[in-house]
This record gives C-alpha cells, sequence and structure tokens, in this order.
C-alpha cells in the first residue's frame, strides 16, 4: 500500500478499508433495500420473457428454462437460502446472476428488449401498487369496527367539541362516523391513486424503447397493467405513482393521528370517556396506577415518518431534467418505510376500536356541562319567540353570564331568572336544555341524530359488506 493510498483511505475513513472503490460500491448499491421487490422482479421477468417468445424473439425452449429458473430463484429467496450480492448492486442483477447459476447461457436472452430503466420501473410500480391494495383493504377493517362501535353508540351522548371546548351535544355514534368518512376520503384516494398508476412502463427499455417487435400490451395484460405507457421517456423517469402514494398515506397517518390524539386525551383520568384494552396500554416502572396508551401515543407519532417521506421523495424529484437519473435509486426506501409504518399505524387502530370500553355514564354527565345545550336555546327563541337569531345569542349570552355567576347550568336556572333577562321564555324552554333532546333535534341529513347516525350506519354497511 502506498503512502497515497493510505492518506485516502484515512480520509475516507476507517468504515471503507479498500479506498474509493468501496465508497463507490457502498452508494452505488441498492441491494440492502431494493430485495423487497424480488416477487416482483420475477413476475415483470417471466411476463417479458414470455412475450419474447410470443413474438419469436426468444425460443420457446430458452423461455421456458427462464421461466423455470425464474421460479428456482424465487423459492430460493422465499426458504432464504439466497446469498444477496452487494456487488451486483441491485436485485435485478442478483436475480440475474442466480438465473445464469441455474440455466447457462439462455439467462443472458432474457434482458433482450429492455433495460434496467424499465425493470425497476416496473417493479416499484407493481410494489405500490400492492400497498395500495393492502391499504385499501386495511382501511376498510377499519371502517367496519368504527361502524361497528357507531351502531352501539348511536344514542349514547357526549360533548362535541370545538378548539376542545364543549360546544354541543353529540351522540357517540355520529363521533365515530365522523371518522369512518374521513377514511372512507383516505380509501378512495389510494384507490384513484391506483387507477392512474397502472400503465406498465416494461418495454420502454432505457428512454427510447426498442427496436425489436415487442408486444407491449401482451405484457401490460400479463401483469394486470390496463395499458403499456404511452411514452417511453415518461414510462421510465415517472415517479408520480409513488408521490401520490406518499401523499394519501400522509393524509390517512394525520387522520390517524387526529383520532389517536383523541384517545389520548379521552382515555385520561380527566376525562376516562373510554377505556383501552390492556392489548394496547403499558404500565408505568414506578407509578403502579398508571395506565398507558402507548399505542395511540406511537400512532401519533409515526406520521413524522410518513410525512417526512413524502418530503423527502418529493425533494428527490424536483429538480430531475428527463429521463432516468440515478437520484431516483433513493425513491424506495422512503415509500417502503412510509408503507410499513403505515400498514402498521392501521393495524394498530383498528385493533383499539374494536376492543374500545365506553364509558356511557361519563360521556352524559360531560355532555350536560359547559352549557352545551345554549344554542338549543337561542334556536328556542328563534322558533318560538319570534326572535332575530342575533338577538336570541344575546339572550341565551345573558343567561350564560347569569349561570356561570351562579354556579350552576342552564337548566339549573329557574324560569323567573330567566325571565329576567327575557319574558317570552315559558316552560317548554327546559324541554330544549336537555341533552338528549338537543341531540335528538338535529334531524338535518348528516347530523347528530340517533336516527341520522343509524341511517349512516346502515348506509356504510351496505357499502363494506
Amino acid at each position: 500500500m502506498t503512502d497515497d493510498t493510505k492518506s485516502s483511505n484515512a480520509m475516507w475513513g476507517g468504515r471503507f478499508a479498500a479506498g474509493p472503490d468501496a465508497i463507490m460500491e457502498a452508494i452505488n448499491a441498492s441491494i440492502s433495500f431494493d430485495k423487497r421487490l424480488y416477487a416482483q422482479d420475477i413476475r415483470g421477468s417471466r411476463a417479458h420473457a414470455a412475450m419474447l417468445a410470443a413474438t419469436g424473439i426468444l425460443s420457446n425452449k430458452d423461455a421456458e428454462a427462464i421461466g423455470e429458473g425464474l421460479l428456482t430463484v424465487l423459492s430460493e429467496i422465499e426458504a432464504g437460502d439466497f446469498p444477496f450480492s452487494t456487488a451486483l448492486e441491485d436485485i435485478h442483477m442478483n436475480v440475474e446472476a442466480r438465473l445464469k447459476e441455474i440455466i447457462g447461457e439462455p439467462a443472458g436472452r432474457l434482458h433482450t428488449a429492455r433495460s434496467r430503466n424499465d425493470q425497476v420501473a416496473t417493479d416499484f410500480r407493481l410494489w405500490v401498487r400492492d400497498q395500495a391494495d393492502a391499504a385499501i383493504e386495511s382501511l376498510t377493517a377499519l371502517m367496519k369496527v368504527l361502524v361497528a362501535q357507531a351502531e352501539k353508540g348511536a344514542g349514547w351522548v357526549m360533548p362535541g367539541f370545538t378548539h376542545l371546548q364543549t360546544a354541543q351535544p353529540v351522540t357517540f355514534g355520529h363521533h365515530m362516523m365522523a371518522y369512518v368518512e374521513m377514511f372512507a376520503r383516505d380509501r378512495s384516494r389510494f384507490a384513484d391513486a391506483r387507477k392512474r398508476m397502472n400503465e406498465c412502463p416494461l418495454g420502454a427499455a432505457a428512454l427510447a424503447g426498442t427496436g425489436f417487435a415487442i408486444d407491449r400490451h401482451m405484457t401490460a395484460e400479463a401483469l394486470g397493467f390496463d395499458r403499456p405507457a404511452a411514452n417511453s421517456l415518461d414510462a421510465v423517469s415517472d415517479r408520480d405513482f409513488a408521490l401520490e402514494f406518499l401523499s394519501a398515506s400522509a393524509i390517512c397517518a394525520v387522520h390517524l393521528s387526529r383520532m389517536a390524539e383523541e384517545l389520548v386525551i379521552w382515555s385520561s383520568a380527566q376525562f376516562r370517556f373510554v377505556s383501552m384494552s390492556d392489548k394496547w396500554s403499558t404500565g408505568s416502572s414506578i407509578m403502579p396506577q398508571k395506565r398507558n396508551p402507548d399505542a395511540a401515543e406511537l400512532i401519533r407519532a409515526k406520521i413524522g415518518r410518513v410525512l417526512g417521506a413524502a418530503v423527502a421523495l418529493f425533494t428527490v424529484m424536483k429538480g430531475l431534467p428527463l429521463a432516468y437519473s440515478k437520484d431516483m435509486q433513493e425513491d424506495k426506501e422512503q415509500v417502503f418505510d412510509a408503507a410499513d409504518t403505515l400498514m402498521l399505524a392501521l393495524a394498530a387502530m383498528t385493533g383499539m376500536i374494536a376492543d374500545l370500553t365506553v364509558n356511557t355514564e361519563k360521556l352524559e354527565a360531560a355532555a350536560a356541562n359547559g352549557f352545551s345545550t345554549a344554542t338549543d336555546l337561542a334556536d328556542w327563541l328563534v322558533r318560538e319567540a319570534g326572535l332575530p337569531f342575533r338577538d336570541a345569542h344575546h339572550v341565551t349570552g345573558t343567561l350564560v353570564a347569569l349561570a356561570e355567576k351562579k354556579g350552576c347550568d342552564l337548566p339549573d336556572l329557574s324560569l323567573t331568572e330567566m325571565q329576567t333577562v327575557h319574558p317570552a321564555l315559558n316552560q317548554s324552554v327546559y324541554a330544549v336544555l336537555g341533552v338528549h333532546n338537543s341531540v335528538a333535534s338535529r334531524q338535518s341529513y348528516g347530523g347528530t341524530a340517533p336516527d341520522q347516525v343509524r341511517a349512516q350506519v346502515a348506509r356504510w354497511k351496505g357499502l363494506l359488506g
């Protein structure tokens, strides 16, 4: 080793004892993470080989050997017997090298009329499509347990909040159905993105297409795509499908985080609206009374990973000219991590909601506090006394101030006390000051009335199957 080499190695650090060559191999290789694409890579290669044979570019004998050899590689990987090599850079070269060891010379014909550029674009698109399907399935499962809780709680009264302050009474079922609507939009976003990503890049080759008379419609159909991508430059350089998946994942993760936050609040000693089963709670190492909602807190925290993944990939893609650039190797780790994180969070939330125990007495007691029926009183003044709403609002505010001064709630004021504020108030006003009457009156479509909640439950049960 020369002094110059020693100096170079010292500069690069002890981690790379072999110098710049080792550095290049480390930064260039993607096999440590893109090996997750092995099933999609083998599936795409088998479809490509079958198409090459059908178009006469490859002999049937070679195509059959390739197809069988790839199945052998697949079984080795799934059994954990496959020796992945960083020297071979990526999953594509690892699979092809092993295929050559198994079947010999025909393996070299597999790469005819394709490039690693269209190959990886196809593999990654297939993987993201699978993840979109998994997200849709997981969201459906979550929505079903939310609907089940909503059906049980269609008549359970609880406080509705704005600014985390008591606003108006609602039903627990109505609150659960709000999340059904939110997660339904998430599900539709994944489904919509899936439709848009369902075009096949295979056959675009490096960037310009190929001079071989291939049948791109055949490979697209074999891989379950709606059609081949219509522009070869776009086909190899597009990562919109990954960006859309991350965007949908980030919005979904925000919804999960919001619900997790409510579970943390609701299960606290100050609220005790709900309790989570031991499956989703932990104790304290020092405080024996503690029951910590760790699963909910971790879901709330994991939004950062999903949002970070989206920002990272947007940043990678923002400055890239057409067509393929090596920067795109940085597209996968973020998507892999975001998908793993989202699926775990969805599964945990589904389990927590399914096991949730609701304290209906605490809910109802809290619903009656904080002057939650003040709006009902104002509405009564409009409806029964003919006051303009702004005047009714002022009268109600005066009554709230009177109740606050007396240290009681609105229903505890005597009729005489109420009439000192406005003479039109009469005994019938007490009917609207009860929380059950309040929620029952909210019969507008999408309102919190138990009948409306049950109608929405029935609708969603029909949609979800």
